[in-house]
């Protein structure tokens, strides 16, 4: 399994990017978005299951989108309303959702990319 990236860069605050993550083809369960700042623990962004279903963390809702494309194997997570605390490296990952436990990581990651929002 190959998780690859992209779309990571610099924008100002109150920008918006859009990172994508390319798959080898493998329709998972579900799949997420992380995201690591320095001297921080990672900490789940946004999750899609495979019949679309989508759950944020807090401190995105309204701000981020996940969506993914199944055609062109790629996850896309689109940043609108950026904030400096928004700055980290974000991770793709493949997992799968347990109504009980929400989402569940498997130990697919991508190489991640760099997002860093200027005041």
């Amino acid at each position: 399994v190959q998780l690859v990236e992209s779309g990571g860069g610099l924008v100002q605050a109150g920008g918006s990017l859009r990172v994508s993550c390319m798959d080898s083809g493998i329709i998972f369960n579900a799949m997420g978005w992380y995201r690591q700042a320095p001297g921080k623990q990672r900490e789940l962004v946004a999750t899609i299951t495979s019949s679309g279903r989508t759950n944020y963390a807090d401190s995105v809702k309204g701000r981020f989108t996940i969506s993914r494309d199944n055609a062109k194997n790629t996850m896309y997570l689109q940043m609108n309303s950026l904030k400096p605390e928004d700055t980290a490296v974000y991770y793709c990952n493949a997992g799968y959702w347990a109504d009980e436990l929400g989402y569940r990581a498997l130990d697919y990651w991508g190489q991640g990319t760099q997002v860093t929002v200027s005041l």
